[in-house]
């Protein structure tokens, strides 16, 4: 006979396993989220059910992170760029969805006969929300939907309201509401956001400009994750603030489709959030609800009235912005959800003496209504969400595209992955890493062997992040021809090549292999030269040649760089060569993702090279726009630009040759069809 609760810490952690695998099972064959099995589970297991399980300090530390997490994971998936396009968006939906729950809650506690003090604080808890459905909405790819965006963003609005109400509230009690409080919080929160926002972008653009290896990446990770959230509670913040605000700092740092952006959600999902779950289940107490009726009477009410404010917040803010009615049931279902900021304004209310225990269980209550009712919401209008953007008519830009890498040095082979991953964003195709070995000299056997094992290499870094590759091997007599042959036999749209730096001779442009393939291909070639990590680059500086805007593949060009900018969370500083910018933002506008640019046009290509590029910074990525030789944008210079920026610090830029076709339906910003057309050689002017 097992004595309850069960103390035994490995039973503990096994049937902790269990729950977190049969649960979320049960749930999806009765067509309802995951999570509400594993909070469902919390309740029967828990203290308050059979007491299988007590809520001891094992649980809450767990559940604590598992908060901490889904708080980080927000803030590290949140469009930054969107956020501040529409960061006024973020701040009217915020403030509805605090002071509109507020009021109705503070009028209810009025009613029952609550004080000023009980009746403020019982409004305040019910402004604040959790991200708790957020993985949801994460997992459905709609993470960056404008509606979810707002909500993420309106988060740290509502969560700060609610613990400075608290921290009012506590400190009038003591009678300790002086100008000094008023300075020293106000003081005290700003500094520790100044410095958050000062120091960690720092200490991360130091780390991973130094340090690569994935298991000391994610620690480093969890170290600013948790010292952060220790530190906002120094200052009197709840430690879910500090977590959101290391999400943001680190936001740009760790891209989307990465190995460690993996390993972070698959602890997160797999273990931490569970268990957070599992422990808010633990708090549910039936039996002295059945003995205070009065508590279901105010649970009814602020189920009621918290669902009603939340709502109410989203649809105003929805219907001002636009957004479709599956998307304000989004933000409902995201915004809706009470956990522990509420459950700690409850309990410090409690010991304050300002609830009665009928109070905290109506409380606990309306947090598992909550729990239940936002996860069900967002599963379901985030799936009708994500399969009407499936839906809609495919443009140009839109297919999806095969991405081939050619793979000749390993220690490139990493960078050349991150930036195909990038590219590849949500598609379903797999990337086609490529090696081939050249005939001769009875080696090629040995050489196959030795590709075969830097393919190896590219599956493991490949399968951290989760990235689907098919690997592909040529033998032939010319590596170019071997390239081109995989090209044709895999039907590939995009090549991704490195580049060294280093000529055999002073005509070429790259080298013989490179300069081959340009010539035997019409597919987009990128050939890059990345002389730091991709996650620390702050500006793209993108340069335009004259005409380039006639191309066939012009704006799937530009689409390519708005997506390594949005995807990395870098600004674009485009410069036009002799000609005027307005055609150039037309189009720069209208092809998503939205980043941050803007454009200045080049009068001479002396002065983008005496300029320009000599004052790049240590961060800066430069991106050409280049043209095949004997084409439209074709200019001499083009061929000198890859020698000067491989000298130039950092020595990272890509040259994308857009794809060249002899007819196409695309008009260029000038309004006309413009068929593939070769230029003849000669002199230029500069």
């Amino acid at each position: 006979m097992i004595d309850q609760p069960i103390t035994n810490p490995v039973l503990i952690f096994a049937i902790a396993m269990v729950i977190f695998l049969i649960a979320p099972i049960i749930m999806v064959r009765l067509k309802l989220p995951g999570i509400i099995g594993l909070i469902l589970a919390g309740v029967v297991i828990g203290p308050n059910g059979i007491g299988l399980l007590d809520r001891d300090p094992t649980i809450v530390l767990l559940g604590t992170v598992g908060l901490l997490y889904i708080i980080f994971i927000a803030g590290l998936e949140i469009d930054l760029e969107g956020f501040r396009k529409y960061r006024r968006r973020s701040i009217i939906f915020g403030s509805l969805s605090f002071f509109i729950p507020c009021i109705l809650g503070t009028g209810l506690g009025f009613a029952l006969g609550y004080s000023v003090e009980a009746s403020l604080l019982l409004g305040s808890l019910l402004g604040s929300h959790t991200l708790l459905a957020y993985p949801i909405a994460s997992r459905l790819g709609i993470s960056k939907n404008q509606a979810v965006t707002t909500t993420v963003g309106g988060t740290i609005m509502t969560d700060t309201f609610a613990l400075l109400f608290l921290a009012v509230i506590a400190s009038s009690l003591q009678g300790d509401l002086s100008p000094i409080f008023w300075v020293q919080m106000l003081g005290s929160l700003s500094v520790y956001v100044l410095l958050v926002l000062v120091i960690i972008p720092r200490l991360a653009k130091l780390f991973f400009r130094n340090i690569s290896e994935g298991s000391t990446e994610f620690i480093f990770v969890m170290a600013i994750l948790f010292v952060t959230a220790f530190f906002a509670t120094v200052v009197g913040l709840e430690p879910i603030i500090g977590a959101f605000l290391a999400g943001l700092c680190l936001n740009r740092y760790i891209l989307e489709q990465s190995p460690l952006m993996n390993r972070i959600k698959f602890v997160g999902n797999a273990l931490f959030i569970p268990f957070f779950l599992l422990s808010v289940g633990m708090l549910m107490d039936i039996e002295v609800l059945l003995q205070q009726p009065e508590a279901w009477i105010l649970a009814a009410g602020i189920v009621v009235f918290v669902q009603f404010g939340k709502y109410m917040a989203a649809w105003i803010s929805g219907k001002m912005n636009g957004y479709s009615k599956e998307e304000i049931k989004l933000m409902f279902g995201l915004s809706v959800p009470q956990a522990v900021a509420t459950l700690a304004a409850t309990l410090v209310g409690f010991e304050l003496g300002l609830f009665n225990s009928a109070t905290v269980n109506a409380v606990i209550v309306m947090i598992l209504i909550t729990c239940i009712v936002g996860p069900y919401m967002v599963e379901k209008y985030s799936r009708t969400i994500s399969i009407a953007e499936e839906q809609k008519p495919y443009k140009p830009n839109q297919l999806q595209e095969r991405i081939l890498i050619p793979l000749a040095n390993p220690k490139t082979m990493e960078s050349l992955l991150d930036l195909a991953f990038v590219l590849r964003g949500q598609s379903q195709e797999p990337l086609y890493p490529l090696t081939v070995v050249q005939k001769g000299n009875g080696t090629s056997e040995s050489k196959v062997a030795e590709a075969e094992k830097m393919l190896g290499h590219a599956v493991t870094y490949a399968a951290g992040a989760q990235i689907p590759i098919q690997l592909l091997t040529r033998v032939d007599q010319n590596i170019s021809r071997g390239v081109v042959r995989a090209i044709e036999e895999t039907r590939i749209s995009t090549i991704i090549i490195g580049w060294n730096g280093k000529l055999s001779t002073p005509q070429m442009i790259f080298g013989g292999i490179l300069d081959q393939l340009l010539e035997r291909t019409n597919e987009m070639v990128l050939v890059s030269k990345l002389g730091h990590p991709l996650n620390t680059t702050k500006r793209i500086i993108v340069v335009l040649p004259p005409g380039v805007n006639h191309k066939a593949g012009f704006f799937e060009a530009i689409r390519k760089i708005k997506t390594i900018a949005f995807g990395i969370g870098a600004s674009v500083y485009a410069f036009v060569m002799k000609d005027t910018t307005d055609q150039y933002e037309t189009v720069f506008q209208e092809i998503k993702p939205d980043v941050t640019s803007k454009f200045v046009s080049m009068k001479t290509w002396s002065e983008l090279l005496e300029n320009v590029l000599l004052m790049l910074k240590n961060d800066d990525l430069v991106i050409v726009v280049s043209a095949r030789r004997g084409t439209i944008a074709w200019h001499p210079q083009l061929e000198r630009l890859p020698r000067e920026l491989s000298k130039a610090v950092p020595e990272s830029f890509i040259m994308i040759y857009p794809q060249e076709t002899e007819e196409y339906d695309m008009r260029g910003a000038r309004g006309t069809a413009v068929p593939r057309t070769y230029l003849p050689y000669g002199q230029y002017e500069d």
